[in-house]
């Protein structure tokens, strides 16, 4: 079967509407882009640039702000605790079971990863039809926007949540034809999060910090997609660990791919680091006690330096 009925009974399959990528509409883009050229389609086409790039990039953005708000909406219940879990799922944001939420977890995984394949499709599609390298430069242009959904933060924390739920003793409904499944592996004694859709796409998401080069602690992921340790990032980002990111400088850039104004939005990544703490327990006591004295000392510093400006001194 073509992957564009398999992504189009998926989307049907689903009982909310869910943005999704117009494989029918931007095909159609394309055939009048070649209907009113005699000749082969230049870099630069007005038919196609004018119509395809803009529609595609509004599907990317619907899809990516359902899945991010879902997905928040599915954490945010999970780590709740007490009277807000309750109140949660009285308003209706609540699974009220264990196997829900690992059906839930699981379901918007594929959503993801679904649509990450069918945008990359049709880009090569694109391509393919105009002989020119556009669709991989509109891809890298979307990166820098942060409206690739791979890039999502979100993404990372629904398979730790997926792992930590499955672990349990629940027994999950039987997997979908689609999802191979999330893992966490270790190669090198470096680990990393595999997710497998069909036979032919494997997504991996390195869990080592680019800049201690140990495996994640306290992890948070900036909006570009990096992740690294928390107190790492603080330290690109020039700001200390009591400030926090949100105090980070507009200009200041991600430690890996240079990118500005990705600190703000940051996200900690409480699952994942459930995970790496459950499965590094030794690493993982170490780092806590180094972390302990380091943020002690800054929180000294940053007293007494308060403490100089009340003062005057």
């Amino acid at each position: 079967m073509k992957f564009c009925k398999t992504y189009q009974r998926y989307m049907q399959g689903h009982d909310h509407k869910l943005p999704a990528v117009g494989f029918k509409k931007l095909k159609k883009i394309m055939k009048r882009c070649r209907r009113a050229s005699t000749t082969t389609c230049p870099d630069h086409c007005p038919v196609c640039d004018g119509t395809f790039f803009p529609s595609l990039l509004n599907e990317m953005s619907d899809i990516v702000g359902c899945f991010n708000q879902r997905a928040q909406k599915l954490l945010e219940v999970h780590l709740a605790s007490g009277f807000r879990k309750y109140f949660l799922m009285l308003k209706g944001k609540g699974i009220r079971n264990h196997i829900g939420l690992i059906e839930e977890g699981k379901d918007l995984v594929i959503y993801a990863l679904i649509n990450a394949i069918a945008i990359r499709k049709i880009l090569k599609k694109y391509d393919k039809i105009h002989y020119s390298k556009q669709g991989q430069l509109f891809k890298s242009k979307v990166q820098t926007m942060h409206k690739e959904i791979l890039q999502s933060p979100w993404l990372s924390e629904l398979i730790a949540l997926h792992i930590n739920l499955r672990e349990t003793k629940a027994k999950p409904r039987e997997a979908s034809a689609l999802f191979h499944g999330c893992y966490l592996r270790f190669k090198d004694g470096k680990p990393s999060l595999t997710c497998e859709l069909f036979d032919s796409f494997k997504m991996d998401i390195n869990l080592t910090c680019s800049i201690c080069l140990d495996t994640v602690f306290d992890p948070v992921s900036l909006t570009c997609g990096h992740i690294f340790c928390y107190s790492c990032a603080c330290s690109a980002a020039s700001v200390t660990i009591v400030d926090g990111l949100k105090a980070a400088k507009s200009k200041a850039k991600c430690a890996l791919c240079r990118q500005q104004g990705i600190y703000e939005d940051a996200v900690h990544l409480e699952e994942l680091n459930i995970l790496l703490g459950r499965r590094c327990k030794d690493y993982w006591e170490q780092r806590l006690q180094m972390e302990r004295i380091e943020r002690v000392k800054q929180v000294k510093e940053h007293w007494e330096t308060q403490c100089r400006v009340f003062v005057g001194i």
